[in-house]
């Protein structure tokens, strides 16, 4: 029977490119498929894979384009990636790379757009909870999935070590987390709606300007100026997944790693919470 048509190659390639020449960092985090037509029937139809290009080596192939090519625009990347097997590849007759893109809008600090710190476009749901009786009430006021993250400026280190232990300290990661946080209300502020802005605003000014040694830490700060921004809040529980950016290892292509490349993962995370009230 004959093969009428046939293609192959790799779904959901994850590459956060990070291009941070200068003092205000860039970022592109994108979701990649890349299929290939061309000499491959014998593959389906013998069994031979000898002309085949293993999804594997596709998968590489999209982390190396993306580190020579750190700071071209997501159009520019991808017709790059798209000639990368062009050129390399005599039996590949037509390449399809479809990217989708997860954007992210910088920090507005004291109204100023902050160099290495983002949100997530469209970003979490806010939350009430009341929970009411004859004889009284409580109001929580909240938001759920909140994302951010920082390209520099955090670290991990003088953590315990045992037989267990195989991360690696560094002074200078990747922080991204998608936040829940909920604050009981102890009085009713001017407005819900500036109040609530008060708080994001508060914990995102020291999200972006504070070293952090740990997301406890940060966390805990967080709490600190919420309270302080917001005096009608009686205390605040936040939850952060530490959301993994992976280090590529392209040393096997000859490319040194540089903060420049990553690999965007949710499972397995850090999960860090903590609440903090008014003394």
């Amino acid at each position: 029977m004959p093969l009428i048509r046939n293609s192959y190659g790799k779904g959901r390639v994850r590459v956060m490119r990070v291009h941070r020449d200068a003092p205000r960092h860039e970022v592109r985090e994108l979701t990649i498929q890349c299929m290939l037509t061309g000499a491959f029937d014998a593959a389906y139809t013998e069994g031979d894979n000898r002309s085949v290009i293993a999804t594997d080596s596709i998968k590489n192939i999209a982390n190396i384009v993306a580190r020579d090519h750190v700071g071209l625009d997501n159009e520019g990347y991808c017709r790059a990636l798209a000639q990368y097997f062009l050129d390399r590849y005599d039996h590949v007759e037509t390449v399809e790379i479809t990217a989708t893109e997860t954007k992210w809008t910088r920090i507005a600090v004291d109204g100023a757009p902050h160099d290495h710190a983002f949100t997530l476009d469209g970003n979490g749901r806010p939350l009430v909870k009341v929970s009411a009786s004859r004889d009284g009430a409580t109001l929580v006021s909240g938001i759920s999935g909140f994302t951010f993250l920082k390209t520099t400026q955090s670290g991990w280190e003088d953590y315990w070590f045992d037989e267990a232990t195989t991360l690696k300290p560094t002074a200078d990661r990747l922080f991204a987390t998608a936040m829940d946080a909920s604050w009981r209300w102890a009085g009713t502020p001017a407005s819900y709606p500036q109040a609530n802005a008060a708080v994001l605003a508060a914990a995102l000014k020291v999200f972006a300007t504070t070293y952090s040694p740990g997301v406890q830490n940060t966390l805990y700060l967080i709490g600190e100026a919420v309270l302080a921004a917001v005096p009608e809040i009686a205390e605040i529980t936040i939850a952060c997944p530490n959301k993994h950016y992976l280090p590529i290892d392209l040393s096997p292509f000859g490319r040194a790693f540089d903060g420049q490349v990553f690999t965007p993962t949710d499972e397995p995370h850090g999960q860090i919470e903590c609440t903090i009230a008014r003394g």
